[in-house]
């Protein structure tokens, strides 16, 4: 490495150490990731740097089997860098710029199985604590709706009569969501424990008839999760990820599972296709004449 990249790989880390205050495992890692840049290229000014420099380390990084993550953190690392020595006025433009790492796969969302859902939501509840908890469920498993969407209802964001729900989305987007008989029946078992209600009191409260948190929320699933299932990793998304795969399931119909859910983009939910390959598979053994054949040749 010259030692002019030196000088201003030590500006860089002063100005990451003093101003941005990153941690210390942030800062190893930016200096790990840096270091491993230079020596590929350790003559080249950085105002020799080119975009094809850049790809070509990253495209080294993916050959050693680097995963897409820490690719991804590396090439972040050096666009951060350069925007820093551009900014500074020591560098016209940044090389990093429109070079782009391997995509991350996204991984499939663990969902219960209907046998589990059910099994979750049975029993008899007699506390106001108990019908709390019971509502709070049957809401996620049957609307779908996210934790800070539950937690930030309103009262006045109810229409059980009709059996639905106004939910306040990312984005501050609102969308109206349906609520089934279930969801329905457990509302108003809960808000029957209460009195003195107004329109614009939360739907769901702790102590001090408090707005209820999103950790009690995660706790309290958490707790219903050990009780019925006997595990202790059932959290509120688990229950959406659930609500979309067993509607998309039976239904099939991926548009109307994305505006239930409030995805702005499908892509977001067609990641929930996958999660009923099996059914599918089955499907295609019965149905597709080829597979037929291939089963009937085999006898």
């Amino acid at each position: 490495m010259t030692s002019d990249n030196s000088l201003l790989l030590e500006d860089y880390f002063r100005h990451l150490t003093v101003e941005r205050r990153l941690s210390s495992h942030t800062l190893k890692a930016y200096s790990r990731d840096l270091k491993k840049f230079f020596l590929v290229y350790p003559t080249l000014s950085v105002d020799e740097i080119t975009s094809a420099d850049i790809k070509h380390h990253i495209a080294r990084l993916n050959q050693r089997g680097l995963s897409p993550r820490s690719i991804k953190r590396a090439l972040s690392c050096l666009r951060s860098f350069f925007v820093y020595l551009v900014r500074k006025d020591l560098l016209a433009n940044n090389p990093a710029t429109g070079v782009r790492a391997p995509r991350i796969a996204k991984k499939l969302p663990r969902a219960l199985d209907t046998d589990q859902a059910a099994q979750l939501l049975v029993g008899s509840v007699t506390t106001p604590i108990e019908k709390r908890d019971r509502a709070l469920l049957e809401l996620f498993y049957g609307s779908g709706i996210r934790l800070a969407e539950l937690v930030g209802l309103d009262i006045q964001d109810l229409d059980l009569a009709n059996g639905n729900a106004r939910v306040l989305g990312k984005g501050r987007k609102t969308r109206i969501v349906p609520l089934g008989s279930h969801t329905v029946t457990a509302l108003q078992a809960w808000l029957s424990t209460r009195s003195d209600q107004q329109p614009e009191d939360p739907v769901f409260v702790g102590r001090g008839n408090q707005r209820i948190s999103p950790r009690t929320v995660q706790l309290r699933v958490k707790r219903a999760g050990m009780k019925a299932l006997g595990v202790d990793s059932i959290h509120p998304h688990l229950l959406r990820h659930s609500f979309a795969s067993h509607l998309l399931e039976s239904s099939g119909d991926l548009r109307a599972v994305q505006e239930l859910l409030g995805h702005s983009d499908i892509s977001t939910t067609q990641i929930y296709t996958h999660l009923d390959f099996q059914h599918l598979a089955k499907v295609y053994d019965v149905s597709h004449p080829r597979a037929r054949e291939k089963k009937e040749g085999s006898k």
